[in-house]
């Protein structure tokens, strides 16, 4: 085929790439920041409400040009589509009908935008996509750090700790975590490219430590570490043998150190005990859930309720301060959505995370998945980043599982 013959082919994918990556990058909120500044929520909830918009549409605009892998890759996710039922079921016994509706419809087009990318993209592919979007982070987090250091830099709490596009520095930190891991994952799987990613993983681990937060380096070495478990493992059947072993005992080592030594533990991570405060939610939010056990109080209903006596009210009273979400991804899914909700998603990670464990060892996908899903269940304990609506990281959860599900080989019989 002559270069003019190329040309007219080539274009139609380069705009389908752009606004793959374009719809990560509206789910990544980098933008609410230097946008609409530190009370974005507040002043401007429903501008940026209109601004997820264009995201939604890029997931619309996936799906409508491949609409029969759509299909395929959702008949193999019954639990998903069991927890977005559950989802949009909530509104029926909310607290607040109008507001899990609203939320319902954004959390379904977030969840759509992940299982197209699943549908549309072989992991090689994949993992360009999302490496091109941290590219975008990662060089505006650093002209507002570098340019602009009245948006990019924390004046008040943590006074020099670069907080990038996001409200603070652990959104920076802990993002740009999960960056170095899924960049590295592109230059492993695009040898060919690897010049491009290498560096830009580089320099999320850069802003890693300009970000200061402990708990995200700790993060980013996890999940590197679960890089090298996936390259040594698909060496050889002894290798993967071996590198198992290894990673259990050293697993159970830790957990055997964070019991015995807690204290050591949680100053090396730079938190107290209550984890910041997180306990005292946990604990607040527990009391609520035992008023309403089996169907919680309707999805993403809770935290936005300024009426004076619900479930909010009484989670500030008893933890003794305002608390924006449950800081746990698991008390969350059971505050909203009650035990139904709670097994559901809780059966759709345990899915995920089976079919992860099998790809080390079978898929090259596994480079990119199982460093992330070792990050995000680390995080998932101490901040609530599933199931969430306009969401990057859920977005990005929702395709791998999808994909892990849908292999390149199931794709090209397509």
């Amino acid at each position: 085929m002559t270069p003019s013959g190329r040309a007219p082919l080539l274009l139609p994918q380069i705009a389908i790439f752009c606004a793959s990556v374009a719809m990560l990058l509206i789910y990544s909120g980098g933008w609410e920041l230097p946008l609409f500044g530190e009370n974005a929520g507040e002043s401007a909830g429903g501008i940026m409400r209109v601004a997820y918009l264009p995201a939604y549409a890029a997931g619309f605009l996936l799906v409508a040009l491949n609409p029969r892998n759509l299909i395929r890759v959702l008949i193999r996710q019954p639990l998903l589509i069991l927890l977005m039922l559950i989802v949009v079921g909530s509104t029926f016994w909310s607290i607040a009908p109008d507001v899990t509706t609203r939320r319902a419809f954004a959390v379904s087009c977030t969840t759509l935008g992940g299982l197209a990318l699943a549908a549309r993209y072989k992991w090689a592919q994949l993992a360009e996509v999302v490496g091109a979007t941290f590219i975008v982070l990662i060089v505006a987090s650093f002209v507002v750090c570098l340019a602009v250091p009245s948006i990019g830099v924390m004046t008040e709490l943590f006074p020099g700790a670069w907080r990038g596009l996001w409200m603070e520095k652990n959104a920076l930190g802990g993002l740009m975590a999960l960056g170095f891991c899924l960049l590295s994952a592109a230059a492993l799987l695009n040898p060919q490219r690897a010049k491009l990613w290498w560096p830009f993983a580089g320099l999320a681990l850069v802003l890693v430590l300009m970000s200061t937060s402990k708990t995200s380096l700790a993060s980013l070495m996890v999940g590197g570490a679960a890089l090298a478990f996936v390259l040594i493992a698909r060496r050889s059947p002894a290798a993967g043998a071996a590198i198992t072993w290894t990673g259990v005992t050293g697993v159970v080592l830790l957990g055997g150190f964070v019991l015995v030594a807690s204290d050591v533990f949680f100053a090396l991570l730079g938190k107290d005990a209550t984890l910041t405060g997180r306990t005292e939610i946990w604990s607040a939010a527990m009391r609520q859930i035992e008023q309403r056990p089996w169907t919680g109080y309707g999805y993403a209903a809770v935290w936005d309720n300024k009426s004076g006596w619900g479930p909010f009210a009484w989670i500030t009273k008893d933890a003794g301060f305002q608390a924006h979400h449950a800081h746990n991804s698991w008390i969350e899914q059971w505050l909203g959505m009650g035990i139904v909700g709670l097994a559901a998603w809780g059966l759709f990670y345990l899915q995920t995370l089976t079919l992860a464990i099998i790809a080390v060892f079978r898929e090259r996908g596994a480079l990119l998945v199982f460093p992330f899903l070792v990050v995000y269940t680390l995080v998932s304990l101490t901040e609530s980043i599933a199931v969430v609506y306009n969401d990057f990281r859920w977005a990005l959860f929702v395709a791998f599982a999808a994909k892990l599900a849908f292999s390149d080989r199931e794709q090209e019989r397509g």
